[in-house]
C-alpha cells in the first residue's frame, strides 16, 4: 500500500519541538555541573549509547536558552557516522541538553509515533536522500532545513503503530546477538585477570609467575603528528583518533603491530597490524622485542590498565594523560610461553567472535530490507 509522499518538514509542522541543539562551547561547561551535555558521541543507529561525560550548570543552560531534552525525544545527528543516524533519548538522572550538531524532534503525538520516526530516518529510502542533501567537504553534514526537506511516505497512526511493532521485534533479535558479541569480549579479560591478575590492583597476580617491569622499558611509544582535520573519509588507511572508531586517511606513517591509547577525552585502547596514522595525541604503543613482550599481551593489559589511566588524567573539561603515566605503568611480565597461551585463547574466542559476527550482519541485512518494505509501503 502507498501512502501520500510529503516532506519530512511538513509531516512535522505540528510538532512540538523541532530544532538543532544548542551551541555550547568548552568554557562554558562545567566537569561538576548538574545538566548532562548529550553529544554525537551518544547517538547510535537506533540505539541511546549513553557514551559522554560533560555536563554545565543549570544556571549557564538557561542563560544559554538551551532546549531541555524529554524522554521519547528523536535525536538526529547531523554529523557522521553514519550521517542522519536517529535515536530515541530514554531520558537521564539529570537534566539534560544537546549539542548543535544534534537535531531534537519531538513530534506531535496525536499524529506521528517518534519510534516510527526514528526507523523512518534510519532506513535506507530515508538515508540515501539524507547523503544527496549533506554539505561539507573533510566531514560532510546535514542542516536541518535541508533534513527538512527529505521525502517521505506518511501513513495513518495506527498504521505507524503496526510497522514500529515489526521492525522492534526485529531490532530486539539484533540486540540479543549485540548483547552475545559484548559477553564475548568479557571472555578475553576474563582469561587474562585469571592467568595474570588485575593490572588496577596492586599486588595483584595470577596463577602464572611473572616478575614486575615497567612499561616504558618494554615498548616504544610515539605518538602521531596529525590533526584530526587530516581525514579523509575516501582514505585507504585507519586514521586513529581519540574517538572510539577511527576514521580513515590516504598517507600512513605506521607500520607496525601497536595498541593505541587516546591520550586525552575517552582515553579508549585499540589494537591494530598493519599501515595507519595516528592523531596528535593519540600514544602508539610497540613492544621492543615481541620474543619478551607479546604485543596480543600488551593489548590486554592496556585494555584493563585505561581505568587507572582514566584516575590519573588531568585537565578541566577535557581530560588528558601525560607519557609517564605509560612509560611508568608497571606491568607484572610473564614467560613468553604464558603470553602465547593466552594469544592462542584469545584467538579461540575470536573465531568464535568472528561467526556470531557473520550472523549478526546476516540479522542487519533482514533488518534493513524490512526497512526499506516498510516505508515503502510493502510490508
Amino acid at each position: 500500500m502507498r501512502w501520500p509522499v510529503t516532506k519530512l518538514s511538513s509531516a512535522l509542522a505540528s510538532a512540538e519541538v523541532f530544532v538543532d541543539g544548542d551551541w555550547i562551547e568548552s568554557k562554558d561547561q562545567d566537569p561538576d555541573g548538574n545538566v548532562r551535555l548529550i553529544q554525537l558521541a551518544d547517538i547510535g543507529d537506533g540505539v541511546y549509547i549513553d557514551k559522554s561525560n560533560r555536563f554545565l550548570t543549570s544556571a549557564k543552560a538557561l542563560e544559554l536558552r538551551c532546549t531541555f531534552l524529554t524522554p521519547g525525544d528523536v535525536l538526529v545527528a547531523r554529523m557522521p557516522a553514519p550521517l542522519g543516524r536517529a535515536c530515541i533519548f530514554p531520558g537521564d538522572t539529570k537534566p539534560s541538553v544537546t549539542a548543535v550538531d544534534i537535531c531534537i524532534i519531538r513530534p506531535n503525538q496525536g499524529e506521528l509515533d517518534a519510534r516510527w520516526l526514528m526507523h523512518c530516518l534510519n532506513a535506507p529510502i530515508s538515508r540515501n536522500q539524507i547523503e544527496r542533501f549533506a554539505t561539507g567537504t573533510t566531514r560532510s553534514r546535514i542542516s536541518r532545513s535541508n533534513l527538512g526537506k527529505i521525502k517521505v511516505q506518511l501513513p495513518p497512526l495506527p498504521e505507524q503503530r503496526r510497522i514500529v511493532e515489526v521492525l522492534d521485534r526485529a531490532d530486539a533479535l539484533r540486540t540479543q546477538r549485540r548483547a552475545a558479541l559484548a559477553q564475548l569480549d568479557t571472555i578475553n579479560q576474563a582469561i587474562f585477570l585469571d592467568m595474570f591478575g588485575d593490572p588496577r590492583k596492586k599486588g595483584s597476580t595470577g596463577r602464572t609467575p611473572a616478575s614486575p617491569r615497567s612499561l616504558g622499558e618494554l615498548t616504544r611509544i610515539r605518538t602521531g603528528k596529525l590533526d584530526a582535520n587530516a581525514a579523509d573519509e575516501e582514505g585507504v588507511y585507519p586514521f586513529f583518533t581519540c574517538a572510539v572508531e577511527p576514521l580513515r586517511i590516504n598517507t600512513p606513517a605506521f607500520d607496525c603491530k601497536a595498541v593505541l591509547v587516546a591520550g586525552n577525552g575517552d582515553l579508549n585502547v585499540k589494537y591494530y597490524e598493519g599501515k595507519f596514522n595516528a592523531y596528535q595525541r593519540t600514544y602508539v604503543i610497540e613492544s621492543l622485542s615481541d620474543s619478551v613482550l607479546s604485543p596480543r599481551f600488551l593489548y590486554a593489559f592496556l585494555d584493563l590498565y585505561v581505568s587507572e589511566l582514566r584516575k590519573q588524567a588531568i585537565g578541566g573539561v577535557i581530560k588528558y594523560i601525560k607519557l609517564p603515566y605509560l612509560t611508568e605503568a608497571q606491568v607484572q611480565l610473564p614467560p613468553l610461553a604464558s603470553q602465547q597461551e593466552f594469544a592462542r585463547r584469545v584467538a579461540a574466542v575470536e573465531t568464535v567472535k568472528t561467526a556470531q559476527s557473520a550472523s549478526q550482519s546476516e540479522l542487519d541485512a533482514l533488518f534493513s530490507s524490512l526497512q526499506h518494505r516498510a516505508f515503502r509501503g510493502e510490508l
